[in-house]
């Protein structure tokens, strides 16, 4: 049995880790401090004796002896990081080192739950691990994508000078259950105005494109990543190869759900990628063939039934 600490492990992509980290056999200490995550989504998990729930937040130290470490913690959404800038880098930059110094300490493995907004609005496409990426410094993305590029930084500068072993993981766009109902996503936006019988609002033409993997995968890629061996660090892109527009998106969720809800378009944000895919040839070969395994509609139906449940209580 290992002790495992989860930053962030009440949000939406930590709260599915955790469960699968239990069912595995482990010992689990979920740290939190709730901004963005909730007790609902791991109140389920708290019967468990190898579940250990922390109200705290990774901006200060913590202490714990562990055995592996997986830093989800930073507000994902647009919404949330752009709504306090100066707290998301914090999160991504001084949680970090926090995080890296417990590694250090207790000789922990330590995973970084980076994005595949370090690529920010890519000039190469599919994205390889490769490509050093195009990201406005000083936009309003930029609090999230420069906070976890630095984090980057932080993992690979602590394994080369401090011999700390590290995973970094480059996540794309993940959705499925435990998603908040405000977050600001797509795909729960879209969901959620489908079921309420709202205008599905569209930024920009609906052109521009994503990719998205289903939260059970992203946990399989997660965990396959931690368990390799030392000299693979990554980072390595967990994300699903296959694109489609966000028409093509609001088309398959307005026939899942029956809905009679219109388009809407508004100006594209800022910064805003047009396309964005991940290039999985390094996970695949250094994860034993991993790759998604859910289809768009079929975790489109799971995600649905979820926010139909969340939205009759």
């Amino acid at each position: 049995m290992k002790r495992i600490l989860v930053t962030g492990g009440a949000g939406f992509i930590g709260s599915h880790l955790c469960k699968q980290l239990l069912q595995d056999g482990n010992e689990v200490l979920c740290l939190d401090n709730y901004f963005t995550g909730s007790k609902e989504n791991i109140v389920g998990l708290l019967v468990n004796p190898y579940f250990e729930l922390i109200r705290h937040d990774i901006t200060e130290p913590y202490y714990a002896e562990v055995d592996e470490i997986y830093n989800l913690a930073c507000p994902a959404s647009p919404v949330h990081y752009q709504y306090n800038p100066i707290k998301t880098i914090k999160t991504s930059v001084m949680g970090a080192i926090n995080m890296l110094g417990l590694a250090k300490r207790v000789k922990a493995k330590i995973l970084q739950a980076s994005t595949s907004e370090v690529y920010g609005d890519p000039a190469v496409h599919p994205q390889p691990e490769s490509y050093w990426g195009n990201v406005n410094p000083i936009g309003p993305r930029s609090c999230y994508d420069e906070g976890k590029r630095c984090a980057e930084t932080l993992f690979m500068d602590y394994h080369t000078q401090n011999g700390v072993a590290i995973k970094i993981a480059r996540i794309f766009n993940t959705y499925g259950p435990n998603m908040n109902i405000h977050d600001g996503r797509v795909v729960s936006n879209f969901i959620v105005q489908a079921l309420r019988g709202e205008p599905i609002t569209i930024f920009g033409d609906g052109s521009q494109t994503r990719s998205f993997q289903y939260v059970d995968d992203l946990v399989t890629g997660l965990t396959a990543l931690m368990g390799t061996d030392a000299q693979v660090t990554g980072p390595v892109n967990l994300g699903n190869p296959q694109e489609c527009t966000m028409l093509q998106l609001a088309a398959s969720i307005l026939d899942l759900t029956g809905s009679s809800s219109k388009l809407v378009f508004q100006p594209l944000p800022q910064d805003d990628p047009q396309q964005r895919r991940p290039e999985i040839s390094k996970a695949r070969e250094v994860l034993n063939d991993w790759q998604p395994q859910t289809g768009l509609r079929e975790g489109l139906q799971e995600t649905i039934r979820y926010f139909e449940q969340l939205l009759k209580t």
